[in-house]
């Protein structure tokens, strides 16, 4: 299978996500990012923060959030623990999230822990 049908099966994937936020790799987004032109979210975290596990329970876990957030944007996890920052930025806060635009360049990052409506209301004009 190509990659760019690779990019596109995972496009729909992420489209119809039907239960929690699913996560790709950041060289899957990037391949993704070429047919959908969607801005990245990547998501920093580590292991045993508290806030990364409530953001992950209360926001990503539900079902309307995750579609919404699909809808707008490519979800990428990095943990920190095991993973280095695909991008050149330091994080010494997690979780942060960088959004990406189809040039690698940062269109906003956000720092902490939100509830679904403040997260909805911090992204929703990120294009």
């Amino acid at each position: 299978m190509g990659t760019i049908t690779k990019a596109v099966l995972l496009s729909i994937c992420l489209t119809h996500s039907i239960y929690a936020l699913e996560w790709v790799s950041y060289e899957d987004a990037l391949q993704i990012q070429k047919q959908t032109k969607k801005p990245i979210m990547i998501d920093v975290v580590r292991t045993l923060c508290h806030y990364c596990n409530d953001m992950n329970d209360n926001v990503f876990e539900n079902e309307a959030m995750a579609t919404w957030l699909e809808e707008r944007f490519i979800p990428v996890k990095i943990n920190l623990d095991f993973n280095s920052m695909p991008i050149d930025q330091e994080v010494s806060f997690t979780p942060t999230f960088f959004f990406l635009d189809t040039q690698g360049k940062i269109i906003k990052k956000i720092p902490g822990s939100w509830n679904i409506q403040d997260f909805k209301d911090l992204t929703r004009n990120i294009k």
